[in-house]
């Protein structure tokens, strides 16, 4: 081979490299989204913040955005693997559903089945919602953009992806980030709200104990509430629809093996693969762009609002209502579930160590996670 031929060839295979790209105008901008990936990783493996989400969501960051991976996106007419997962998984809807599934083999509904008012708080809790979806449009987003920034205040990261997907796909990585990130910062957020707009008589309030629910009450649960939600918000049936399938195996009892597999195997594989999913769509020249960062800010909002609005939904019923509710239980119609439930009860034993909030909050909590998915199907019905 000439000297000529031997530098083609070397140029060439310098050329199939990604060095090339990260001397160009837009190489700063992967870089900067290494530096993002590795920022949640750090908050996962170093501060445990969500690890099972925060570490497969940093690592898809990082690993998507080295220049010319065959990672995401299509190679003569096929997936290439994250693109695989994002399209069949998230764009297809399968992957939130299939969460749902397992999130409903795992929920035990009795908290809020014995104590049905606290539905109150999770629709309360929903307020962040429609004031976010108001601010977003006058920030210059699409309608259907802002209806999927608007879900993301009720920390529900699955319902969150599944709106977006369905509204505004290209905003699905910044949306489903937002969600997560803001609930792993459960008590860097809520905590400061929490005391904020309580005072210390309202955070000393005890509770009466939960009742004892029937077996039959407990079975008949997912067939009326999921019945009721088909009927009146049957756009989110794909995922309400799921939940409660998952809880009538749980409390069945009869398919033990079946709800085993969905509350742990199947629940980590999907986990995995959203994960990364989430994480392999944040390529930088998406990513980088006035929308999808605006949607931080406006996400921080929502959930900050989603938080007075379930506050401030206690405080009204305590009004009239003649047992008292502790307003700290409000912070948990989000669906933050286990952090704001666990943040309630570890607040309101700072005031009164033998003042037991967790099953109440509990039951707002799960009140949170019907909420915002009727929410989105909603939005569902009028936008899509």
């Amino acid at each position: 081979m000439s000297f000529n031929e031997i530098w083609d060839l070397l140029v060439g295979t310098m050329q199939t490299t990604g060095l090339p790209a990260l001397f160009t105008a837009i190489g700063w901008k992967y870089v900067f989204m290494w530096a993002v990936g590795c920022f949640f990783l750090y908050m996962a493996i170093v501060k445990d913040f969500e690890p099972l989400l925060l570490l497969p969501i940093g690592f898809g960051i990082f690993l998507v955005n080295f220049p010319n991976t065959p990672l995401f996106g299509f190679q003569e007419g096929h997936p290439q693997l994250l693109q695989f997962f994002y399209k069949y998984g998230i764009i297809w809807e399968v992957i939130p559903c299939l969460i749902f599934l397992g999130l409903g083999a795992m929920t035990d509904f009795e908290p809020l089945i014995s104590n049905p008012k606290m539905l109150l708080i999770g629709a309360g809790a929903q307020l962040g919602v429609f004031v976010t979806f108001t601010g977003t449009i006058l920030a210059g987003f699409t309608i259907k953009e802002a209806a999927s920034v608007g879900i993301i205040g009720g920390a529900d990261g699955p319902t969150t992806i599944y709106l977006t997907a369905k509204l505004a796909p290209h905003l699905l990585s910044a949306n489903a980030l937002a969600a997560y990130s803001y609930m792993s910062m459960v008590p860097i957020i809520q905590a400061p709200i929490m005391r904020a707009m309580t005072s210390k008589k309202e955070r000393l309030i005890r509770m009466k104990v939960v009742r004892k629910c029937s077996r039959t009450e407990l079975v008949l649960f997912p067939l009326i509430c999921g019945g009721i939600i088909a009927l009146l918000v049957p756009a989110v049936m794909p995922l309400m629809g799921m939940l409660m399938f998952g809880n009538l195996m749980r409390i069945s009892g009869v398919v033990k093996r079946l709800t085993d597999t969905a509350a742990n195997p199947l629940m980590d594989i999907v986990t995995i693969f959203l994960g990364l999913s989430v994480g392999a769509s944040m390529q930088a020249h998406v990513f980088l762009t006035y929308k999808p960062i605006m949607v931080f800010a406006l996400g921080l909002v929502d959930f900050v609002v989603c938080t007075a609005g379930g506050i401030l939904t206690v405080k009204v019923i305590n009004l009239v209502a003649k047992e008292k509710l502790n307003p700290l239980i409000g912070n948990s119609g989000v669906s933050a579930l286990p952090m704001s439930p666990r943040l309630s009860q570890i607040i309101g034993q700072q005031y009164d160590k033998k003042n037991y909030l967790l099953m109440h909050a509990m039951a707002a909590c799960l009140a949170g996670s019907i909420g915002s998915p009727a929410a989105a199907g909603m939005l569902l019905s009028m936008f899509e």
